[in-house]
């Protein structure tokens, strides 16, 4: 890896921004959920350097230019567990219980399709995290009725 990850700047922003949008990005609530933009915008302000390779990059410069891994669930998982090329941040699957703050964890509700992202902003058996759609901060993961969950240990990024 070549960038380290700070995770205390990615739980800044989650803290700052859990319950307001930031101007800089478009809000998708009415488009599907905001939930992904803002954990990319998280994992952004924890350094991870974009990556502006369309159509499978990780980016956002405006509502018309950005990438589908930077506002879809399952196109962030895509992006982030590629193989280990190209710039941009990369994670591992990691146990729920082993996440740090600052990692992600992707729900399930009907236990096929994911389809919510939440970052971690206190670690443990039980997380607390922050995301946007159902906009919470310091939410136990424990409040969720879903059917799956997987973990996303951000391991660095390539520059």
């Amino acid at each position: 890896m070549d960038i380290t990850y700070n995770r205390a700047e990615a739980v800044n922003y989650a803290r700052t921004w859990a319950f307001r949008r930031n101007p800089r990005y478009m809000d998708f609530s009415k488009l599907g959920g905001d939930c992904t933009n803002f954990i990319c915008q998280c994992v952004v302000a924890g350094g991870m350097p974009m990556n502006y390779s369309n159509p499978f990059g990780w980016f956002y410069k405006s509502p018309k230019l950005r990438s589908a891994s930077f506002s879809g669930v399952e196109y962030l998982y895509q992006f982030l567990m590629r193989p280990k090329q190209g710039r941009g941040p990369v994670a591992v699957e990691t146990p729920i219980e082993s996440l740090e703050v600052g990692d992600i964890i992707q729900l399930s509700f009907d236990g096929t399709k994911f389809g919510h992202s939440l970052l971690v902003v206190q670690s443990g058996s039980d997380p607390k995290i922050a995301t946007h759609s159902m906009d919470s901060l310091d939410r136990p993961l424990s409040s969720y009725i879903y059917a799956k969950a997987r973990g996303l240990h951000i391991t660095g990024a390539y520059k």
